[in-house]
């Protein structure tokens, strides 16, 4: 039964430390995770940083990248569309979500988003 204690607190502590500190301190570790490409232990840190500023955009769009290059699909697209509610204006926030959900094998559902996208950077076809 040790070894599982161990593990148990082995993951208590660091928990601990991905939650320890202010908001900025911790938006700072997680774009320190997410360069490093740490994308799990980032989503962890940043789900804090955005739950507290949900008003705050960039630690949100990082969020949802973290969720998405860790293969969370369902909560990139979540916090996307949550980030489109707000800011419909996004255009990155299109384009990623229109990425998730062809990651997903949703094509047709994605098609609308990478348009808007692609209109929004002003890459019309021709």
């Amino acid at each position: 039964m040790t070894g599982v204690t161990d593990v148990t607190g082995a993951i208590d502590a660091q928990q601990g430390y991905l939650e320890h500190g202010s908001a900025a301190e911790r938006w700072d570790r997680g774009r320190l995770f997410f360069e490093a490409k740490e994308y799990a232990n980032a989503a962890r840190v940043l789900h804090g940083v955005a739950a507290e500023a949900p008003e705050l955009l960039a630690p949100r769009l990082l969020l949802a990248r973290a969720y998405y290059h860790s293969a969370q699909l369902s909560k990139a697209e979540r916090e996307l569309r949550a980030v489109l509610d707000r800011w419909p204006v996004e255009d990155y926030a299109q384009l990623m979500l229109g990425r998730t959900l062809e990651r997903q094998g949703r094509a047709a559902e994605a098609a609308p988003y990478l348009r808007i996208a692609a209109a929004m950077a002003g890459d019309f076809p021709e």
